[in-house]
């Protein structure tokens, strides 16, 4: 029953990316910028081929397979062989998952993925929602593991 729940989420977050992808294409054209909150955060339709940074651009073939890869362990991990993950660890991977999704479905439909999130403040790539999932997913995750799940570090005896 859990794994229905974070599949839910899952294709919750997948929905909330579509969502504003589509908003954005249809509203904005390629690289307008539109203020959002001024000196903070600005929209800004890109066409990203690549992964973060654009690297490894034009590789949509990579992201493929690593994105089925990533299917099969979830699925392998769950019903197969489970880890000692807590709760609050399968949700941040139902959040990268779903933002993974998120992008695949874009780099399968367009060839690219929709990015419209620029942040004013800083110097740093535009981004998109299924980004914003994948990215704060991995770093509460990775801090759940390091500081609040011991049995995950433990050894298993023979």
């Amino acid at each position: 029953m859990q794994f229905l729940f974070f599949s839910l989420f899952a294709a919750g977050i997948v929905a909330a990316d579509q969502i504003t992808k589509y908003l954005t294409v249809a509203n904005i054209a390629l690289y307008q910028d539109v203020e959002f909150i001024p000196g903070f955060l600005g929209l800004t339709y890109v066409q990203n081929t690549g992964a973060a940074f654009s690297s490894f651009e034009g590789m949509q073939w990579l992201f493929a397979v690593i994105f089925l890869i990533f299917t099969a362990a979830i699925f392998y991990e769950y019903f197969k062989k489970p880890m000692p993950f807590t709760k609050f660890e399968r949700w941040c991977i139902a959040a990268i998952y779903g933002g993974g999704l998120g992008n695949m479905i874009d780099r399968l439909r367009y060839g690219y993925v929709v990015d419209m999130i620029e942040t004013k403040f800083m110097d740093f790539p535009v981004f998109n929602v299924a980004d914003c999932f994948i990215t704060c997913g991995c770093i509460a995750m990775l801090v759940s593991l390091i500081f609040f799940n011991k049995e995950f570090w433990k050894e298993e005896k023979k």
